[in-house]
């Protein structure tokens, strides 16, 4: 079960970049690569406790649907989407952001379970783990960019 922790200074308001880290709007911008957009649930603005959102995107030239639902929020502090329905087995996606200096730490931790067994776990060795963090990467570069450009959706 590969973990993902990623960790982003932005130089911005904590609760700015919270936001910008629940908005499902600036969410399909860092995606637009994939063409992936909020079809069902929440579609737009930010999501809130209990609320899903299902996705579609292209992802291995395959076009996917995944349905995720936030599970814990602390505003502004730390919110959680797990997977609902979807390719993976299952996964938590952890956002934490912590006040320090004159900014903000933003942390995920990404746990997922690939499906197929041993054939995932090889997945996961070859390329799955490298894509998702790559995924993720750029999801933050963006959230870095609007939040210290003080440029809101």
């Amino acid at each position: 079960m590969p973990i993902i922790k990623l960790e982003t200074f932005i130089n911005a308001d904590q609760a700015i970049v919270f936001d910008l880290g629940r908005s499902i709007d600036l969410h399909q911008i860092s995606t637009a690569h994939t063409n992936e957009r909020a079809v069902e649930g929440k579609t737009s603005g930010l999501i809130e406790l209990n609320e899903s959102v299902t996705w579609e995107a292209r992802h291995f030239g395959i076009v996917q649907r995944l349905t995720s639902k936030v599970t814990a929020m602390k505003y502004p502090s730390y919110f959680v989407d797990e997977m609902v329905s979807g390719a993976f087995k299952s996964f938590k996606h952890e956002h934490i952001f912590e006040a320090a200096g004159q900014g903000v730490l933003m942390v995920d931790v990404f746990d997922y379970v690939s499906p197929m067994g041993i054939v995932g776990k090889l997945a996961d060795w070859l390329f799955l783990k490298k894509y998702m963090t790559s995924l993720l990467v750029m999801r933050n570069k963006v959230i870095k960019k609007h939040a210290e450009t003080k440029f809101f959706l």
